[in-house]
């Protein structure tokens, strides 16, 4: 038993506590080599009767291995897997080996919290992760995934990682306990468990600072050492045994042996099934047998339980594997290449570590891998395979291949920067003009999304350029992409015109290819703020495809970009909902998170805060999920927008996480927006002091969001005494709104028409703006200028005439949950003469962000497993949701709340 530990006892003992009374979660072990982990998780999860206990563990020679630790934790759980959702059921079983086919990587991730879940129903689960550190990337992310998404469940994780590795366990938001080196009686327990004397308190302390207390480091030495040094009676040798280090005490035990049994360990540190008979089969052909396995055994590095061979510890294998020569090596994964016949990916990438050079076979193995690898969404270790084919290929076009199809696989698992390196790797082997155009386009992607607008343009517009000359479809399509990211502000220092990239549109060419074509008209236009150019180009995508609705990672959401940027909304806030839908059956959480986080900016325009705020909030897990934490400035922004308009001193705090995760990460595409809408709700945030709403208001470039801010921008304009910097926006405005006819934009002109005339002419353009909003679905600015014709008419000593608009404002920010607007209109009315009475209306604005999503979905009719699905969680979590729900809003049942008027 390991001496000591007691804090780290209690913290790993609540976790499981809490695991018994349905609050999931997890916690990880972190420390450096021999400082107790695994030791401590062992003892916990010793005797628990009354839980469910799975184990696995990560292994250094098994991470290019694609769900390989998942499989063994699952294992006991899989007659289990048939009670899943459909979706989640074949993900999984892909994922862990069962059945062929293609696997979403996130859809096996949620079915890996479903299964743990489902069983937690039955009996408390704890799930016990050790040498987290070197799991498999794909078993990695899927244990992250769950982790972070156990609320309501009767699950606990429990991870052992090493802290000092080149290879991190990284998980820096789970809880984390640290363990330091012992010292005092607990070194004393240590020490004694081995020897048959006491232990000096002297040589205690001197063992202790030797080793920095590190518990295996004693224990080790306890035995190196004789039972007189230990009691002081005879000095301590110098140096100490453990000089070296605890791997060097392993190595020179591991040196010790007959050669025989140091073939043995080494195939044994080779190997990663952990099987008697692999291992014993590999030795064999080595003429290493059963007088080795006894040596090896006697020696303390290794040990046999039935069918299962494990060494001592993690040192051992390190220690053994990195003595041993490059030949001796090549000569384990022979034998164990040979042992491992009858499985193809294990076989594979040993074969690949005995070769060092270019070899067609190892290749051939390597390649099947890789695409086994990518069909179970095991995007990490296609990576790894197909890179290490590229190595082993002759240079050349099939060499430039495998990277590209390795870089592509990076870029899917979440790690960008590998992404980048074998894609560049690539380049000068690719030639051929249809994957060196889909090269070019996954640098662009890469380039857009984490570092560069401009670069990733640059990218794609040489893409485009290579395409043409092969592909006609291909090259539409860039164009149109081209074009898109030009209309955000992408430029390129080569003189070339998405216009000039392809000719027009064939009239024979199918609907989406017309549809192609003339989105990337319309882009172009937006690039030129000819909005009325713009706005027929779109409208003619939108008729060639309303009928048909597109189901296209590239053409889909580019509709939906197109109607936000003319102000379409009932139409952007449908193509949003049907790309989020498509997203969410096939489970596709980069799309989920792109139509959460797109279809966000149109909900708060039309009012729908709520459905905003939850889409953010929903959004923000997602991206995180992806590895590029630029990703997460969006939704972390739009959580502060929906909170500064209603006055919530939350928005402070997320406005710091967003200027530190700018500071820290590359936004990339996003990044134009997500300053712009900082630099909005920082002036919501100081609206009482208009000169500094002003200067932030001012600095809002893109014109999508100056027409979102603009009646915040009139009211501190006038009240700044700075009309100028009104009119200047009035007149992009008015151009905007000749240009796209909307009743949104010439509510918007009018308005600010209004508030900056002179005399009596303003209420013309009230009445003007009052009659345009009948039209729009835009509820906060038609609020907006009911309040502002009330002040104005107010200010006339119109009083009566005021209180009209004043109380229809009222009435909207109070259900929009509009604090410092609804108080101001408040103030105005009780100005006006008459009292301000509180509306009692029923709104969900004291329902959290999860709340709301889970309401809407039941309101929809979906049950618990279906929203579950979803939104990415397990059954039980919506079930506490719903609970809480039905608490707060006074209903006890799905009828009574689909019932009730709600604004969600």
């Amino acid at each position: 038993m390991l001496g000591g530990r007691d804090p780290e006892r209690a913290v790993i003992a609540a976790a499981l506590e809490a695991a018994r009374n349905g609050r999931g979660g997890a916690l990880v072990v972190r420390g450096v080599a021999g400082s107790g982990k695994s030791t401590l998780l062992a003892e916990a999860v010793a005797d628990l009767p009354d839980m469910t206990v799975l184990r696995t563990s990560g292994v250094e020679s098994e991470s290019p291995l694609a769900f390989a630790a998942l499989q063994r934790l699952l294992w006991p759980l899989r007659a289990r897997v048939g009670t899943l959702p459909a979706p989640q059921q074949a993900a999984l079983r892909a994922a862990l080996g069962e059945a062929e086919g293609e696997g979403d990587r996130f859809l096996a991730f949620l079915g890996t919290l479903s299964l743990l879940a489902d069983a937690g129903e039955d009996s408390p689960v704890v799930a016990v992760v050790d040498d987290a550190h070197w799991l498999d990337d794909a078993s990695a992310a899927a244990l992250l995934f769950a982790a972070r998404r156990l609320e309501a469940e009767h699950v606990v994780l429990l991870f052992a990682a090493r802290e000092g590795d080149d290879r991190r366990f990284d998980a820096p938001d789970l809880p984390t306990v640290l363990l330091g080196g012992v010292s005092g009686p607990d070194a004393d327990a240590l020490l004694a468990a081995r020897a048959d004397a006491s232990i000096d308190p002297a040589v205690r302390d001197h063992l202790v600072e030797a080793t920095a207390g590190n518990p295996l480091a004693l224990v080790e030495l306890s035995s190196a050492l004789s039972g007189d040094q230990l009691a002081g009676r005879v000095p301590l040798p110098t140096p100490l045994p453990l000089t070296g280090g605890v791997e060097r005490a392993f190595l020179d035990r591991y040196r010790r042996l007959p050669d025989d049994a140091q073939r043995l360990l080494l195939v044994a540190a080779a190997d990663d099934t952990g099987r008697l008979t692999v291992v014993r089969d590999a030795a064999d052909r080595l003429e290493a047998g059963e007088e080795a396995l006894d040596a090896a055994e006697r020696a303390g590095l290794l040990s046999v339980d039935g069918v299962v061979v494990s060494l001592y510890h993690p040192l051992v294998r390190s220690a053994v594997y990195r003595a041993a020569t490059s030949a001796g090596r090549r000569a384990a994964h022979r034998a164990l290449a040979e042992a491992l016949h009858d499985d193809a990916d294990r076989r594979a990438w040993h074969l690949a570590a005995t070769a060092d050079r270019p070899d067609v076979h190892v290749v051939s193995a390597l390649d099947g891998v890789a695409e086994r690898a990518a069909s179970r969404g095991g995007h990490e270790a296609a990576a790894a395979a197909w890179s290490r084919a590229a190595e082993l290929t002759e240079s050349g076009e099939d060499r430039g291949r495998r990277l590209y199809l390795a870089a592509s696989s990076a870029w899917l698992g979440a790690h960008p920067s590998r992404a980048v390196a074998l894609a560049g790797a690539a380049a000068p082997h690719v030639t051929e003009p249809v994957l060196r155009a889909r090269l070019l386009t996954l640098q662009g992607q890469i380039a857009w999304n984490t570092r560069s607008l401009n670069d990733g343009y640059d990218l794609i517009l040489q893409a485009a350029q290579v395409a043409a000359e092969v592909d006609e479809e291909m090259a539409q399509q860039l164009a149109m992409l081209a074009a898109s990211l030009s209309a955000f502000g992408a430029r390129s220092p080569r003189p070339v015109d998405p216009t000039t990239l392809v000719g027009p549109g064939s009239a024979d060419a199918g609907p989406r290819a017309r549809a192609a074509d003339a989105l990337r008209r319309g882009f172009v236009a937006v690039s030129d703020r000819d909005w009325a150019t713009a706005s027929a180009s779109f409208h003619e995508a939108f008729e060639l495809t309303d009928a048909d609705p597109v189901d296209d990672h590239v053409l889909q959401p580019n509709l939906g970009v197109a109607a936000w940027l003319v102000d379409d909304d009932e139409r952007c806030l449908r193509l949003h909902e049907e790309q989020l839908t498509a997203a969410r059956r096939s489970g596709a959480l980069t799309m989920v998170e792109h139509a959460l986080t797109r279809g966000v900016y149109t909900q708060v325009s039309t009012g729908a805060w709520s459905t905003a705020a939850a889409a953010a909030a929903e959004a923000l897990p997602l991206a995180s999920s992806t590895g590029h934490l630029g990703m997460t400035a969006l939704p972390t922004v739009e959580l502060a927008l929906v909170e500064a308009l209603r006055g919530d001193e939350g928005a402070d705090l997320h406005l710091d996480e967003v200027a530190e995760i700018r500071e820290r990460h590359r936004v990339g595409i996003t990044d134009s927006i997500v300053l712009d809408l900082m630099q909005w709700a920082r002036a919501l945030r100081a609206a009482d002091q208009p000169d500094t709403a002003l200067h932030h208001l001012n600095q809002v470039q893109g014109p999508w969001v100056r027409r979102m801010a603009a009646p915040d921008l009139f009211d501190a304009a006038v009240r700044s005494g700075r009309t100028d910097i009104a009119q200047e926006w009035l007149d992009e405005l008015t151009v905007f709104a000749a240009g796209v006819g909307t009743a949104a934009a010439t509510a918007l002109v009018e308005h600010g028409r209004a508030v900056v005339a002179v005399g009596n002419d303003a209420e013309e353009h009230f009445r003007r703006a009052l009659a345009a909003h009948v039209h729009s679905p835009r509820v906060p600015n038609r609020a907006r200028t009911e309040l502002a014709f009330g002040e104005w008419l107010r200010r006339a000593r119109r009083r009566v005439d005021a209180r009209e608009h004043l109380r229809a404002a009222l009435a909207t920010f109070e259900e929009l949950g509009a604090a410092p607007l609804a108080e101001r209109a408040a103030q105005e009315l009780r100005a006006s003469g008459e009292t301000a009475r509180r509306r009692d209306v029923s709104t969900a604005t004291d329902l959290t962000a999860q709340e709301r999503q889970v309401a809407a979905l039941v309101r929809q009719g979906l049950s618990n497993k279906d929203a579950a699905a979803r939104l990415f969680v397990s059954p039980r979590t919506i079930d506490f949701h719903l609970r809480n729900v039905f608490s707060k809003l006074g209903v006890s049942s799905r009828a009574e709340l689909t019932a009730l008027a709600l604004e969600l």
